[in-house]
């Protein structure tokens, strides 16, 4: 009876150290945040900016889900910026910022500011900034091995797995009153996340799409408030 009580204390004891290690672990992420300025910027009350996606060539747009996180990241706080919801405006002057129509680059700004309507549409809605965002999230490796079972004395999962996303995005800001770029920045960032199970699976996820949308939103905001403390 004893030797049966100190097999089950240790077979416990063991447990909970494994279960500590697991809950030590986190997702790993590196990121990188960089500016590249073009010209001078700076924003005045009544003034807003717009962010719209800019598709590929190949079809791929940058994700919704991600475009609402940076609107909503540049607009909170006490310092957040005026942000025009991007279907809004595109409406609005539908068709020239249609992808099919939008200018590609800015000596195109010009000549879209002379259509009827274009300048007065922009001008009503304040819209200082155009914000173009393309990239995207993608799995870029991953490996391990992990089985479920299930018996008549019940289950579990064993085994480790673990997968890395990149997440790589660029925005170039076009300043409608000066028709010029201010310039670009881009968001790098991977993760790791990990999975590891003993019984039950503990999912320690890197949240690498989120911490791109914080890192590019808040460089976006310092750059066209032009204040590096922001």
């Amino acid at each position: 009876m004893k030797l049966e009580t100190v097999s089950k204390s240790g077979q416990a004891s063991k447990a909970s150290i494994v279960a500590a290690v697991i809950l030590t672990m986190t997702g790993c992420i590196t990121s990188r945040i960089e500016d590249s300025r073009e010209g001078m910027t700076g924003i005045s009350e009544g003034e807003s900016v717009v962010i719209l996606a800019k598709s590929y060539h190949l079809g791929n747009e940058t994700e919704e889900k991600y475009i609402s996180c940076v609107e909503k990241r540049l607009a909170r706080g006490s310092k957040g910026l005026r942000v025009i919801s991007s279907k809004d405006f595109v409406d609005s002057l539908f068709p020239w910022f249609e992808p099919r129509t939008a200018p590609t680059e800015t000596k195109g700004l010009a000549k879209l500011m002379d259509h009827p309507g274009v300048a007065e549409k922009i001008a009503e809605q304040g819209v200082r900034y155009v914000i173009w965002l393309e990239g995207d999230t993608e799995r870029v490796a991953g490996g391990g091995s992990l089985s479920c079972a299930a018996g008549p004395g019940g289950g579990g999962c064993f085994g480790f797995a673990w997968w890395q996303k990149d997440a790589n995005y660029d925005a170039t800001v076009w300043d409608l009153k000066k028709l010029e770029s201010a310039g670009t920045v881009t968001a790098d960032v991977s993760g790791t996340s990990f999975l590891p199970a003993l019984i039950i699976p503990i999912p320690l996820i890197a949240r690498t799409q989120a911490a791109a949308c914080k890192g590019l939103s808040r460089q976006l905001r310092a750059f066209i408030i032009d204040d590096p403390s922001t």
